[in-house]
């Protein structure tokens, strides 16, 4: 009798053990699944910006040149392409530079030149704009100015570098310049102008590069 109830305690015994190594009793058990990490989210990319304001018109036979400023917020590889250029005229894929030199033959208007900058996710483009190539005319118009003695806070201008002439087809558009490093100079011949009415500002530069603000514009009307 004593053999048997032994028997029966280590019966009993292995089976709760058995059950305790199975979470106990049969009873329900949360069940356990391997955790992974959710993928990060995907970039988010921010479309280019481009700036700048293109000169509008240009003689035959001078150089046009544009530089617009560029920049990727997410530090993005940049190309730049543009539509309605005239065949003269021709753009720089890495800088997105505009340069060429119309011809005699190449006189006339060019309109909805559009500039684009593209970072291969999103684009952005400049305003379109017309570019008109004016003839060489024989006339020329004398520019004279009084140079300055002064900065705009009062303190004597000692490292005057030279002037930038400004002239166009009206007082708003003085899309034409000419560049004189002499800071000397009082007086300049601006040459090769059709007929018509032209305008033209100085402004002084500074060793510095910095430019005064324009002087008050001038008016001759080319016969």
């Amino acid at each position: 009798m004593q053999a048997f109830n032994r028997q029966r305690w280590a019966s009993a015994l292995l089976t709760a053990l058995l059950l305790a190594g199975c979470g106990g009793g049969g009873g329900d058990s949360p069940s356990s699944s391997p955790q992974t990490d959710p993928d990060p989210p995907a970039a988010t990319n921010s479309p280019p910006t481009i700036q700048g304001q293109p000169s509008t018109s240009v003689l035959a036979g001078q150089s046009y040149s544009f530089q617009p400023t560029a920049n990727d917020p997410n530090g993005d590889a940049l190309t730049f392409s543009a539509t309605n250029l005239p065949s003269w005229l021709s753009v720089n894929a890495s800088t997105g530079r505009l340069s060429g030199t119309p011809a005699a033959g190449d006189v006339g208007t060019y309109s909805g030149i559009t500039l684009t900058v593209s970072d291969g996710k999103a684009s952005a483009s400049l305003t379109a704009f017309n570019l008109t190539v004016s003839a060489v005319g024989s006339g020329s118009a004398t520019v004279s100015w009084v140079a300055p003695t002064q900065n705009t806070d009062g303190s004597s201008l000692t490292n005057l570098a030279g002037y930038t002439i400004l002239y166009g087809r009206s007082a708003g558009d003085l899309t034409l310049s000419v560049n004189i490093s002499n800071p000397s100079l009082s007086t300049y011949v601006v040459e090769n102008l059709t007929s018509g009415a032209w305008f033209f500002a100085v402004v002084a530069v500074n060793s510095n590069g910095a430019s005064s603000v324009p002087s008050n514009v001038a008016t001759k009307t080319i016969s």
